[in-house]
């Protein structure tokens, strides 16, 4: 009799668990339409508002060059982002300063993963809004 409770009692207590953790990965539509809104707004404070920003800053001839400066960075962060710097940022690794390399290429991320409450993919866009406008900053030195 003891053990049939215990073994009741551990078997309502796992699908307690497995409940909590369906519960807590499920997809919240609230999160991560604020997520994509927040990626929105850093990439439009980037493109059109850092290169606008820094393009007035300068002579008339060279606007175009700000512009496309600020382009090329945001072009060539992205292929950096998703090729390597994903996964050296936020993959589990040995050390404590760089990630591992299983995602090299958003490798093994698919519609499926999750992060919290939202898909991945949308933390990786999120993410990698800061990756383009960290080195845009730098452009603004140089003009």
């Amino acid at each position: 009799m003891l053990i049939a409770q215990d073994a009741s009692q551990a078997e309502v207590a796992t699908v307690a668990l497995e409940t909590a953790v369906e519960a807590t990965t499920a997809l919240d539509s609230g999160n991560t339409a604020w997520m994509l809104t927040a990626t929105v707004l850093v990439l439009f404070m980037t493109l059109p508002g850092l290169a606008l920003f820094y393009g007035g800053l300068v002579r008339s001839r060279n606007v175009l060059s700000v512009l496309m400066h600020c382009f090329a960075i945001a072009c060539l962060a992205s292929v950096l982002w998703i090729a390597i710097l994903y996964t050296m940022a936020f993959a589990p690794g040995t050390t404590g300063w760089l990630g591992g390399f299983e995602h090299i290429g958003l490798k093994g991320i698919n519609i499926d993963s999750m992060t919290g409450d939202f898909p991945e993919t949308i933390f990786i866009m999120f993410q990698m809004t800061f990756a383009i406008i960290t080195p845009g900053l730098i452009v603004g030195a140089f003009r």
